[in-house]
């Protein structure tokens, strides 16, 4: 998402360009996900929450944050990072560089409608947050009163279960609270960057797939940039341009660190697969305490969840299918979680403080756009737009000062 509407935002602005795919359009984390446009609860991954529940937890296979015991430097550089920006101050710090970001986010998704993309978003009044207890759902109201207090607008309603139930009939007995959550909308993720890219491409964008970046030349102020590339026959060649940006997602380090970006991006893996439900909810649904996010899509309803620190290309683990299983099947009647299909994991680019690195390096000539976390697809058109913005002016726009990819 994020380097497709880069790309679209910058041949628009009268430059020309090339995206270079290592697979194909909406391969890597933009693909699974659960299509969420959530601006209100767009938030700082590390926050007290997490540090008081999550670390008896984060070790068991079946619990919603898992880290495998393993030696890796990079993995505890985040994770100390993390457990350190895990705190009240730094959470309003961080939460005070999205809301700038979360109000023209849904904005920036009109704009590609107006420019040609087909796909639609679809805004729903009946966003809703489903809890077994009725007690639960006061820690998600006390969160959206933290969000408000950093000055991003929440509305959110309660409704019992049975509410709940007129809005969603495959939602279980086991509900018997809920909230409904306003200013929201869903997309289908692979429609939509396909979407994304045909009008990209319609526009005069160059689109090379199955095409590897292996290395990047900053370049200097009177020479152009190089990146080198590796096509699917194994073939080398060098482009030359004047601007590269690295739009890469977790693999961010691994070509950004020779232009001085220090700041670990760790894939936070997210599960997903879809099944068959009736009645099919016609809205999204989550679930906060088991951390499971459901999104109906062309006909099945889209079950995604946990977050698991591992390498962005280490396979597949069903044992995190069957937690996400375990956690949702009592929670859904209508939903037949033994027909399940699109069984799919995929990297979320998390950083340890969780604001994504969006600017210039110590190349001028090389660009960071990364590290959204689990936000990559809400914020994604409306960052192709500020990195379009840095790149015409030289100038980097005040809302993406906190986001420099050198702090």
């Amino acid at each position: 998402m994020v380097g497709l509407s880069t790309a679209w935002h910058l041949c628009r602005a009268g430059l020309e360009v090339t995206i270079i795919e290592k697979d194909r359009v909406a391969a890597g984390s933009s693909w699974g996900n659960a299509g969420w446009l959530t601006p209100p609860i767009t938030t700082p991954l590390p926050e007290p929450a997490i540090l008081r529940t999550a670390l008896t937890a984060m070790f068991s296979p079946n619990s919603p944050l898992y880290v495998p015991l393993r030696p890796d430097v990079d993995l505890l550089r985040f994770l100390l990072g993390f457990l350190r920006h895990s705190t009240s101050a730094a959470w309003r710090r961080a939460m005070a560089a999205y809301v700038p970001l979360n109000r023209e986010s849904l904005e920036a998704f009109d704009e590609l409608a107006a420019g040609g993309v087909r796909e639609p978003t679809h805004p729903t009044a009946d966003f809703l947050a489903c809890f077994r207890e009725v007690e639960q759902h006061r820690l998600l109201m006390d969160e959206f009163e933290q969000i408000r207090a950093a000055g991003q607008p929440v509305t959110a309603e309660l409704l019992s279960g049975d509410e709940v139930r007129a809005i969603a009939p495959a939602v279980s007995a086991a509900i018997t609270a809920g909230i409904r959550l306003g200013g929201t909308r869903f997309l289908h993720p692979p429609h939509y960057l396909q979407a994304l890219a045909d009008a990209a491409m319609a526009d005069g964008v160059v689109l090379r797939e199955a095409a590897t970046v292996t290395q990047v030349d900053g370049g200097t102020p009177v020479r152009a940039a190089g990146v080198r590339v590796r096509d699917a026959s194994g073939e080398d060649e060098e482009i030359r341009a004047d601007v590269v940006v690295l739009a890469t997602g977790s693999w961010l380090g691994r070509l950004a660190r020779p232009f001085g970006v220090r700041m670990v991006v760790q894939a936070g893996r997210g599960y997903s697969f879809t099944v068959p439900a009736d009645p099919m909810p016609e809205v999204p649904l989550y679930f906060p305490m088991q951390r499971v996010a459901c999104t109906p899509l062309a006909g099945r309803f889209r079950v995604a969840g946990m977050m698991e620190f591992r390498k962005p290309g280490d396979p597949l683990d069903p044992r995190r299918i069957h937690a996400i299983v375990r956690a949702t099947r009592p929670l859904l009647s209508g939903a037949d979680f033994d027909d399940r299909q699109d069984e799919w994991v995929g990297s979320r680019p998390c950083t340890p403080d969780g604001l994504p690195l969006i600017g210039p390096t110590r190349s001028p000539r090389v660009i960071a756009a990364g590290g959204h976390g689990m936000w990559g697809i809400t914020l994604g058109p409306l960052t192709g737009r500020l990195v379009t913005e840095l790149v015409t002016t030289g100038r980097t726009p005040d809302v993406l000062l906190p986001l420099d990819p050198l702090r």
